[in-house]
């Protein structure tokens, strides 16, 4: 079979992709991006202060890396999700015990709101890593059934 065919049915199956498989692919993506908007929202404490215009730009430019980083890792699940996923997933996980750590020493919060600001912050993006990488097998088990060309 040639390559002309074979990409031709790949292309019209991705228009004909179904239902519940166009909700899987959108579903992480939806959310991460969601997720970051949040996360930059935190970055709007660089205006607070009686700094200068460069001062709170370059201070609004500091809190807005993580939010880059997670962009960037947005783009690269887009494309490889199995990698994106274990990406989102360990950042999601890693992540937790110095979030608490640093909210229960330095702010002197208790146990449990310490594990909410976790389950607000670094819950979704296990969350959008899990489902990066279901989407990433269910993807990979239609697209070997569609090839199938007995």
């Amino acid at each position: 079979m040639s390559l002309y065919i074979i990409l031709n049915k790949l292309f019209n199956s991705i228009n004909k992709m179904k239902t519940s498989i166009k909700i899987i692919h959108w579903t992480p993506r939806i959310l991460c991006i969601l997720s970051i908007l949040f996360i930059s929202m935190f970055a709007a404490d660089a205006f607070e202060s009686g700094d200068t215009i460069r001062q709170q730009l370059a201070s609004l430019f500091i809190h807005l890396i993580p939010s880059f980083i997670l962009a960037a890792l947005l783009i690269i699940a887009w494309k490889w999700e199995f990698i994106g996923g274990v990406c989102f997933s360990a950042i999601g996980l890693g992540m937790s015990p110095f979030i608490f750590m640093l909210n229960y020493n330095r702010n002197h919060l208790s146990i449990s709101q310490c594990l909410g600001i976790i389950m607000m912050i670094n819950f979704p993006f296990v969350i959008v890593g899990c489902l990066f990488i279901i989407s990433h097998y269910i993807k990979k088990n239609d697209s070997h059934s569609f090839l199938n060309l007995n």
